[in-house]
């Protein structure tokens, strides 16, 4: 139902009421995630009520990754059981949007944070969080993500130099909005309202210490993650370290505070790598083979830039350490690939081992 507000408010668009036919029959109600504490889930209903919910146990049978488990920011297909209580997640939506990266340890696996985002806000502080490195690698998964990034630098009262700081972050995220504000005494948080529309949803992502949680208070206008249990309504929840959680924001618009991330490892990022550094791409047309590797080939564009200073080789060097990273990912996603379809043959062959010959009557 195009026409219900309730669910419009809650990011419900014409995406996702196409993709509902298939859950409609079933009898299923709509529902977003609002809270993922480890597996554990509380879903937003249209009409503002938060309920407990779990997975379906069909759901983490057929799951064939941790990819398609649902998230905060999913909408999900859910079974409201008579008398109310905990209700049974059993399908999500395909997703709109995804910020994923590689999962952390030495499993070449996706894992999606959030979903349906429209913007991200990739929140570093100017106290010594602030890592230009790290950034790129932000943008490059937002920029895949499908979403539109906006990097927040946070606590700008205690810059030295908040002119060079803003400089040198543009010259690394060309092409995106960058704001800088204080989320302790709000400074420059009104620069962010813009984004912040009714039915809209936005993501805070960055590291520990940053100051998610301090925007995400100052956004909401009292510091409700400090006091409130974890569910009951969307307004409200406590904020903790293991949680991501959907706020809804006085203004209508969808708030999603997420603990800090320690790594972020890249995922199928080719093209928001190369969004990342556009200035690089925008370079390498100027070179004169169209197959130019960059290194000792005559009127390579890149290589000059880096000779003269128009491009920093600490950015070259990064883009080239991201571009391998997600070939070694591609092989490693590859031979796994393999591995799983070889495994599968010599199953299907040892059944068939197992079968009697046509023409002779199985023995016993």
């Amino acid at each position: 139902m195009l026409n219900d507000q309730n669910l419009i408010a809650l990011g419900w668009g014409p995406f996702f009421q196409g993709a509902w036919a298939e859950w409609e029959p079933h009898g299923y109600k709509k529902a977003r995630v609002a809270t993922q504490v480890r597996s554990h889930f509380f879903v937003a209903f249209g009409g503002g009520d938060t309920r407990p919910a779990r997975t379906s146990g069909r759901m983490r049978h057929h799951a064939a990754s941790l990819a398609e488990m649902p998230v905060v920011g999913d909408w999900v297909a859910v079974e409201d059981p008579p008398g109310g209580g905990q209700v049974v997640i059993h399908g999500v939506l395909p997703r709109r949007t995804r910020f994923s990266r590689k999962t952390v340890g030495v499993k070449s696996e996706e894992q999606v944070l959030v979903s349906n985002i429209d913007t991200v806000f990739l929140v570093m502080g100017l106290d010594g969080d602030y890592n230009q490195r790290r950034l790129e690698r932000y943008l490059a998964t937002a920029y895949e993500s499908g979403a539109s990034p906006l990097v927040v630098l946070n606590k700008c009262d205690v810059s030295p130099d908040l002119k060079n700081d803003l400089e040198e972050c543009r010259a690394n995220a060309p092409g995106c909005d960058v704001a800088a504000i204080s989320a302790t005494e709000g400074t420059g948080v009104k620069a962010l309202k813009k984004y912040l529309e009714p039915g809209k949803t936005v993501v805070l992502l960055g590291s520990s210490g940053a100051g998610k949680s301090t925007l995400a208070n100052r956004l909401l206008g009292e510091e409700v993650q400090a006091v409130q249990e974890v569910g009951g309504t969307l307004d409200r929840g406590r904020h903790t370290t293991v949680s991501r959680q959907m706020f809804r924001l006085p203004g209508g618009a969808l708030l999603i505070d997420t603990p800090g991330l320690r790594e972020i490892q890249l995922w199928d990022a080719g093209a928001g790598v190369d969004e990342a550094f556009s200035d690089i791409i925008e370079l390498a047309s100027g070179c004169r083979f169209r197959d130019c590797r960059h290194a000792a080939e005559p009127g390579c564009a890149v290589k000059a830039a880096v000779e003269t200073g128009g491009l920093s080789e600490e950015r070259w060097v990064s883009y080239l350490k991201l571009k391998k990273e997600l070939a070694y990912l591609d092989r490693r996603v590859d031979r796994k690939a393999a591995q799983e379809h070889a495994k599968h043959m010599k199953s299907i062959s040892q059944q068939i081992k197992k079968m009697p010959k046509r023409g002779r009557t199985p023995r016993g």
